[in-house]
């Protein structure tokens, strides 16, 4: 008898649970009732110009206004001038904006300035805890806080994929051959000795039809390449001590040589190609192995490159010959992305925290990293498996299974204060290179203008904000 009362006791709790279960409102959810009480009110949000904008103004935006009554002004702003007018209109008070795009890198020093809202009352008020948890890891544990509060929630999935022809590399005479010359299976490369090999062996067998590889070689994407190519080889950007810089190692020598020793099995001109230009090659089968965000993949197959707002990205001539890895190195650089924020000038702080609850949701980011114009690239766990995107074509699910791997095995960006002072020395070093100087000369330069940038922010300031930075998991390789 009493074990018959437990088990009807039992069965009940379960059904109460399914029951509070089916009731619960879901993240999304709870922000459009919320919202409604702002009928009528315009929030206004930064976002960078271009393809991501298109997010905001031809869905996001238009359903929000429908779901909610709130309309939302979308200004843009390129992506080199974001800090700064983010930063402007923080310390002119104006409460231009009230919801921000941010690029993780950036929220220690608009956290630090004042220009971030801290959103972890917001989080508690309309019951986001949860949900924030599905986050992929590395993004949600690396670029959601600074110290202990949230100024930011992860919302792009930014990280390099290598990308390689597998018709190319499934072929049996071209891997006898290659195996023949160098003693182990063509496949893609672990290492960056491996990537060399490979590189040349491909350039000397089908040039000038296809070069073995080439990649976005200038400044503003080179900068990310050494940064992740620096640490997967061993380097340290700093002495965590003494704060002097240390990329002018003999790890960060041997990077910068090892990258320019490549351009020679690359196109001419390689030097000079930026996103559009390596895009292109590779789109249209003249090169055989890349790196680049994850959009190549998605346009590569073919998908969403029918709109007309896509008219620029060549035909896809390899659509169903594309592979899928992480980089040489395995550890791919989560090379800028995006975090939504609240401005702390706002006027509208409620509304704004809601709508960027409400786009960064399970339910809504689901269909806005599926939109093929507006680079959102997946960031969540469910993204990784949605059986939808699984099936958006044949090899999508390699894809997505890649882009889960990175999201777990991924190199933050260096997040300094004034981390866009440091970046510019990387930059102006990645011209250098392509210009002929020698690698060391130029890092010992890069080097003294680190230490000079540190000395004249305060060593010891900056030091407390670099070791917080390289205690998160995705500073170093692990």
């Amino acid at each position: 008898m009493i074990k018959t009362v437990a088990w009807v006791g039992a069965v009940a709790g379960l059904a109460m649970s399914w029951a509070s279960a089916a009731m619960a409102e879901s993240a999304a959810e709870i922000a459009v009732k919320e919202a409604q009480k702002y009928r009528g009110q315009t929030i206004t949000i930064a976002w960078e110009a271009g393809l991501q904008a298109l997010d905001p103004l031809n869905f996001s935006g238009p359903k929000w206004e429908e779901l909610t009554g709130i309309k939302v002004k979308v200004v843009e702003l390129p992506i080199a001038e974001m800090f700064t007018k983010i930063m402007q209109e923080y310390r002119a008070g104006t409460g231009a904006y009230d919801a921000l795009n941010v690029v993780p890198a950036w929220m220690p020093d608009l956290a630090n300035a004042g220009a971030l809202e801290v959103l972890d009352p917001y989080v508690e008020k309309y019951g986001y805890a949860a949900e924030l948890q599905t986050i992929a890891p590395t993004y949600r544990d690396n670029q959601m806080k600074v110290g202990d509060k949230i100024y930011g929630f992860p919302d792009d999935g930014d990280v390099f994929v290598f990308y390689y022809r597998k018709d190319i590399f499934g072929d049996q005479a071209t891997k006898d051959e290659f195996k023949a010359k160098h003693g182990y299976d063509l496949a893609p490369p672990k290492t960056w000795k491996e990537f060399a090999e490979i590189g040349q062996f491909l350039t000397d067998k089908y040039k000038p039809d296809m070069y073995g590889a080439a990649f976005f070689r200038q400044p503003p994407y080179g900068m990310f390449m050494f940064q992740e190519r620096f640490r997967t080889e061993g380097g340290k950007f700093f002495d965590a001590e003494t704060m002097k810089a240390t990329i002018n190692s003999d790890v960060g020598v041997k990077v910068l040589e090892g990258m320019r020793a490549e351009n020679k099995f690359m196109p001419p001109g390689v030097e000079q190609w930026g996103f559009v230009e390596n895009l292109a090659a590779f789109l249209q089968g003249q090169t055989a192995m890349t790196i680049s965000w994850p959009p190549y993949g998605r346009w590569a197959a073919g998908y969403g490159t029918d709109q007309e707002v896509l008219s620029w990205v060549p035909k896809s001539q390899i659509a169903g010959k594309v592979g899928y890895a992480l980089p040489p190195g395995g550890h791919p650089e989560l090379a800028a992305g995006f975090a939504l924020s609240v401005a702390s000038t706002s006027k509208n702080k409620d509304a704004a925290y809601l709508f960027i609850q409400w786009l960064n949701s399970e339910d809504v980011s689901l269909q806005r990293v599926q939109l093929p114009y507006a680079l959102r690239d997946p960031f969540r766990d469910s993204h990784f498996t949605s059986p939808e995107y699984l099936a958006k074509w044949p090899d999508a699910k390699d894809y997505l299974a890649t882009l889960s791997e990175g999201a777990k095995t991924g190199l933050l960006d260096l997040s300094l204060l004034q981390t866009d002072k440091y970046e510019e020395v990387l930059r102006q070093a990645i011209s250098k290179l392509w210009a002929g100087e020698d690698a060391k000369s130029i890092l010992d330069a890069a080097a003294a203008e680190w230490d000079a940038i540190t000395a004249k922010i305060g060593v010891d300031k900056q030091k407390a904000v670099y070791q917080a930075w390289a205690a998160k998991s995705g500073a170093y390789p692990q």
